[in-house]
């Protein structure tokens, strides 16, 4: 009786050792459901709730967009929305698109906003709104150093102009010289990019070229081109979006408060010499 009592007290410790070590095995291999719960819990939010827009640029637009020797955005737009961003908590990347068809492409949802030097009109307006201004320019007009030609002949239109297709100087072209039959429509040259435009007037192509201020100073650097003036049109730039956006424009607009309200904001216009 007594060695039969010893036999059944063993088998039942047996039992639990297994039981036991079995337990333990499966702990180390695989979590437990309540743990994969957490874990889930924990990591869904920041994967999720961060917003990533789509930025368009038109490149090269220096001093506020353009791409570096490694081929990454820079600049003075791209790092203010960069900024912005962060304050905002969103983020960002950057798609380069041509600038002709930069609205379309906003309003076809292939980029989220437009924060590329774009000047705030009427015409712009009525497809798109605009964040609060952040930067005024006016029209730089060059010629090739030496050239005989004066501002005033620019504006009378007795010459041929060079810039690019769909940007600012090329509507006050068009509505002040050519509509005005002051300019045959053949003088206006129009490029996919104002250094193009330069390049041509090196070359003895185009009289004059004609492009915003600030973006002119580095377009001409280090070029056989002289500036002969400037043409006030007193433009504002501001960041497009889709109309129905009101919620990324509210984000937009108090970032770009936030921005211009911080020492950053004076660091970013000496990083690139914009007065």
């Amino acid at each position: 009786m007594i060695r039969k009592g010893l036999v059944l007290v063993s088998l039942i410790g047996l039992v639990l050792l297994l039981f036991v070590s079995g337990c333990t095995s499966t702990q180390e291999t695989s979590p437990s459901p309540v743990s994969s719960v957490q874990v889930t819990e924990t990591i869904a939010p920041e994967n999720n709730d961060v917003l990533e827009y789509r930025v368009g640029i038109d490149v090269p637009y220096p001093p506020f967009s353009m791409m570096d020797e490694k081929g990454n955005p820079t600049g003075f737009d791209v790092e203010s929305i960069e900024w912005i961003a962060k304050d905002q908590g969103f983020k960002v990347t950057f798609i380069p698109t041509a600038w002709d068809g930069i609205i379309p492409a906003l309003q076809a949802k292939k980029i989220d906003m437009v924060y590329s030097g774009m000047t705030i009109t009427d015409e712009r307006k009525e497809k798109v709104n605009f964040s609060r201004p952040y930067w005024v320019v006016n029209q730089m007009v060059v010629v090739k150093e030496g050239s005989p030609i004066t501002l005033d002949q620019v504006k009378n239109g007795s010459v041929v102009i060079g810039t690019q297709r769909g940007c600012t100087a090329a509507i006050w072209i068009d509505e002040n010289l050519v509509n005005k039959s002051l300019m045959p429509a053949e003088n206006l040259k129009l490029y996919d990019n104002t250094p193009l435009a330069v390049e041509d007037l090196v070359s003895g192509r185009v009289d004059a070229v004609m492009y915003d201020s600030t973006v002119m100073n580095d377009i001409i650097a280090g070029k056989p081109v002289s500036k002969i003036g400037m043409i006030e049109t007193n433009e504002e730039f501001g960041i497009a979006v889709r109309k129905e956006d009101t919620e990324l424009l509210e984000k937009l607009n108090k970032g770009l408060e936030n921005l211009k309200a911080s020492p950053d904001w004076e660091a970013l216009k000496q990083k690139y010499k914009m007065e």
